[in-house]
Parts: C-alpha cells; structure tokens; sequence
C-alpha cells in the first residue's frame, strides 16, 4: 500500500495567549521544517505579492513568521516571484517591486529582501531538466529562484479561472516560470469570443497585454490569435461569460504542465510547503479586484508533499458551505446551473483541477494519498 504523505494544519481560531503568527509557526515546526538544514543557506520564499486593487492577497506577517522561522534555523529567506505576461504592474521588476513594497512586503515589514526571479524585465532565466516530463522537457524557471539552496512556496490557496484553484502547485509552477516559461505553459489554447454574447464593454481588451483584442463595426470583440499567447487574462475578465476556450483540451494541458514546472523547481533540493486557504476569492490574486470569498475561511497547511498539501486543502474546501451573495451561490442559483459536485468547478466550468494534481502524482512529484494531521 502506498505510502501516505503527512500534510499538518491549523484552523483560525486564536484564543488569548497566542496568535496566528504565532499558530503558522507553531504548525511548520510539527510539520517539520526544522529537519531542514537552513545553516547558512539561502532560502527562496516563494509568494504571490498581489497585483494593487486585489486585496485578498496573504498578508505580509504571514510571510515575515515564515522567514522568521527560517532565519531561526540559520537560513537566510528571501520572497520572490517572477514577472507576468499580461499588463499590470507586475510585469517587469521595478514595477513588481513597487508593488511588492506598496503591499506591504518590504525588508523592514517582511524581516528580509524581495527578489524578483527573472530579473528585470523578465528575461533572466534558466533551463531546468523536467524529470519525467512528457509537456515539457525542460522548464525556464526565474534563475534567482534556482539559485537558492532551499525552497519554500508560501501560497494563497483561492480560485482559478484557468486551473480551477491555485494552491501549491499553481504559485510553484505558474509563479516560478520566467515571462518565456508562463507563454510556454499557456500556448496550449488560445480562446475566442461568442459575439452574440458580448457587451462590447472593451474590458478583457484593456487586460489584453499582447493587443490581440480587437473590435468590428458593431463592437464585438475578437481575438487575434497571432498575437494572443494564451494566457486566459481576458477569460476571468469577461462578466457575460462572453469568452471561451476553443480548445477543449487546453486548461488540462495547463495543468499538467504547471505540475511538470513545479517538478523541475524542486526536484533534487530541500522544499517545503504552505497553503493559508483564507479570503478564498473565486479568481487568481493576479487580477487588479477580489470578489467576495466563496466559502469561509478554513485553516493554515503545510507538508513536504505539494500535491499531497493542494489535494488536503481542496477536500477541506468543498466540505465548506457556500457563502451567500458570492459567485459561486450566483453561481448555483442560476436557471441552467449543471452541479459539478465541486466547489471550484462550479466556479469555473471549464476547468478540472483534479489534472494537474493526477499528473503531478504520475511524473512521481507526490502523492494525492494524504494523512490530515491537526495542530493546536
């Protein structure tokens, strides 16, 4: 029988006395960070620093009780990401600081530096072997992120509209990939638009950073799939579900490739991970806006198995209820509503996140096989 990996949690609860920092840290230790050798080490923070108007993002103590604790094992933390494809202002490394700092991670709040992965517009790369890769053989990975000794993903665990949910392995995978790695994950598919159902609201043309948006005679959109890289910006962007992936096929290529990046990011190399499954928004941080959390708050995770850790903190989401008013109840309560049995999935119909954990498991990065363990 299979072994079965050991993921640790806590739930928000803190009574006088104590804290949630003081939990988070509480629970790495059980979990066992401390088995690490952090002696003069430096250790990659791996962290989504949300893009300015999103304000579901992790907050910065969080981050600073984590490189507390690696800094406590002698280790020397740093937070990282890397730049993305679409427009924002996180797309080169001067912009991406300042919104690092405007968040709230600085070195003075955080205890340690900000590192953007890939340099300073992007570019600063490296090729990395994919061990069993059958997607990707080798996966451009941010190089500061392969140059550290240890690596450690600290993630917001929330909705997706690409992936389904982004916990470990999206923040890993998708996060760590270079401006060059994120296009190579995302050219599966490349969506379109049902015209009758557009507004002509130029809304997913403004979150376009390829200008591949255009726009007719009676403003209805259209995408341009020469310049369109895939990235399934305009996707989350659309109110009127106006936007479609023509590729049936393309999110679980995406999927599985985010499972194969993750592979080649902490393959060989002391890792450890953290899921906060808190303000669990029904897109990704990366947009400039946070709808209403579709479930409440659940608790603080961490394991040495990513896969193991994304699948636990699913399983825990989808015993939640549904919070009322959010998408997800709009979401249900509308006339042709087809019950996926899965909270994420009912968020976003087009998507399986169960394919990126399954590949994950097939390419031996982890095990779904997991042992919940409660931490007081």
């Amino acid at each position: 029988m299979e072994e079965k990996a050991k993921v640790y949690w806590c739930d928000f609860r803190a009574v006088p006395g104590t804290n949630l920092l003081e939990k988070l840290k509480r629970l790495m230790r059980h979990a066992g960070i401390e088995t690490i050798d952090f002696d003069k080490k430096m250790a990659a923070i791996k962290i989504h620093f949300g893009e300015p108007g999103n304000l579901s993002y992790l907050r910065p103590n969080y981050a600073k009780a984590v490189a507390d604790v690696v800094k406590e094992l002698g280790g020397m933390p740093f937070l990282t990401d890397c730049n993305t494809l679409y427009v924002g202002r996180r797309k080169n490394a001067l912009d991406h600081l300042e919104t690092a700092y405007e968040n709230g991670f600085s070195p003075f709040s955080t205890g340690c530096h900000v590192l953007i992965g890939d340099g300073l517009k992007g570019t600063d790369d490296i090729e990395v072997p994919v061990r069993n890769g059958e997607l990707c053989k080798t996966a451009k990975i941010g190089k500061a992120i392969m140059d550290a000794d240890v690596f450690i993903s600290l993630s917001h665990f929330k909705g997706h509209e690409c992936t389904g949910f982004g916990g470990a392995l999206k923040n890993i995978g998708m996060g760590c990939g270079s401006r060059a790695g994120k296009m190579e994950q995302h050219n599966s598919g490349k969506p379109s638009v049902d015209t009758k159902l557009c507004r002509g609201c130029h809304v997913c043309e403004k979150n376009c950073a390829q200008d591949a948006i255009y726009f007719d005679e009676n403003c209805h959109a259209h995408i341009d799939h020469e310049r369109c890289v895939g990235c399934g910006r305009c996707l989350g962007s659309c109110n009127f579900d106006a936007i479609y992936n023509e590729n049936s096929s393309a999110n679980d290529d995406l999927n599985r490739k985010i499972a194969e990046y993750s592979m080649a990011v902490v393959d060989g190399r002391d890792n450890f991970h953290i899921n906060l499954v808190m303000d669990v928004s029904p897109y990704c941080d990366c947009h400039p806006e946070n709808d209403l959390p579709i479930i409440p708050d659940v608790g603080m995770f961490a394991s040495f198995d990513p896969v193991a850790l994304d699948q636990a903190c699913a399983d825990m989401c989808n015993k939640m209820d549904v919070t009322n008013g959010s998408l997800l109840d709009e979401h249900i309560h509308a006339h042709d509503f087809k019950d996926h049995h899965d909270h994420f999935t009912n968020v976003s119909p087009q998507t399986d996140w169960k394919v990126c954990l399954e590949h994950a498991e097939k390419i031996g990065l982890g095990t779904r096989n997991y042992e919940l363990i409660k931490v007081q």
